[in-house]
C-alpha cells in the first residue's frame, strides 16, 4: 500500500510517501534539510460593529450604485468574527507556538475593546478618515497586532488576520 502524506513548509506543499511493509510504515520524506515544520495556531474572537461604505467624493447616487445598501445613510451592522493566526515552531519548554490565553488577551485588549459595539466610521480612532471596508479593517488590525505578537511568543510570528463580515464573506490579510 502506498499513501501520500502532505505537509506545509515555507509557503510550499511538500509530500512524503509511506510504504506499508509487513505491519510497519517506512517513511521516505522528500524535502530539503532546511525545511522547518511550521505550525499554525489560530484564535477566534467576536465583535459587533456598525459602518457604512461611502466615498465622500462621489454623489449619493454613485455611492448607492457602487455600494448598494451598504451606503445607507443610517449605517448598518455586522456580527464580525476575527481569526488571528500565528505561525512558528513550538517552544521546547511549553510545546506552544503561542500561549492562546495570552493571544486572546492581546486581541481583546488591543482590538476588540476598540471595535465592539462601535461605529467604525465615527468611534474608532484607527479607522478615522479611512474607507470602513472589511479589507481596510483587516489591514488596520494587522498593523495593531503584528508588533505586539513578538513579546508573547519566542518562536512565532503573525501569519494572518481573517475577518468575517458575514458567514459567507470574509477577508484574509497576510501583511503583504
Amino acid at each position: 500500500m502506498i499513501m501520500m502524506i502532505y505537509f506545509r513548509g515555507k509557503n510550499k506543499l511538500f509530500s512524503s510517501i509511506c510504504f506499508h511493509k509487513s505491519n510497519r510504515l517506512d517513511f521516505t520524506i522528500f524535502a530539503f534539510s532546511f525545511l522547518k515544520n511550521m505550525i499554525y495556531v489560530s484564535r477566534q474572537e467576536h465583535f459587533n460593529a456598525a459602518h457604512k461604505l461611502y466615498n465622500p467624493a462621489w454623489s449619493k447616487e454613485k455611492n448607492f450604485e457602487v455600494f448598494g445598501p451598504c451606503a445607507n445613510e443610517n449605517w448598518h451592522g455586522h456580527n464580525f468574527e476575527l481569526i488571528v493566526t500565528v505561525k512558528g515552531t513550538p517552544d521546547p519548554d511549553t510545546g506552544f507556538v503561542v500561549d492562546l490565553k495570552k493571544l486572546s488577551t492581546l486581541i481583546r485588549a488591543e482590538v476588540i475593546e476598540q471595535l465592539d459595539h462601535k461605529n467604525l466610521n465615527v468611534d474608532v480612532p484607527f479607522m478615522k478618515g479611512k474607507m470602513a471596508s472589511t479589507e481596510t479593517l483587516a489591514k488596520e488590525i494587522w498593523k495593531i497586532l503584528e508588533p505586539k505578537i513578538q513579546p508573547i511568543t519566542r518562536f512565532g510570528k503573525l501569519h494572518s488576520v481573517k475577518l468575517y463580515e458575514t458567514p459567507r464573506n470574509y477577508v484574509e490579510y497576510f501583511g503583504e
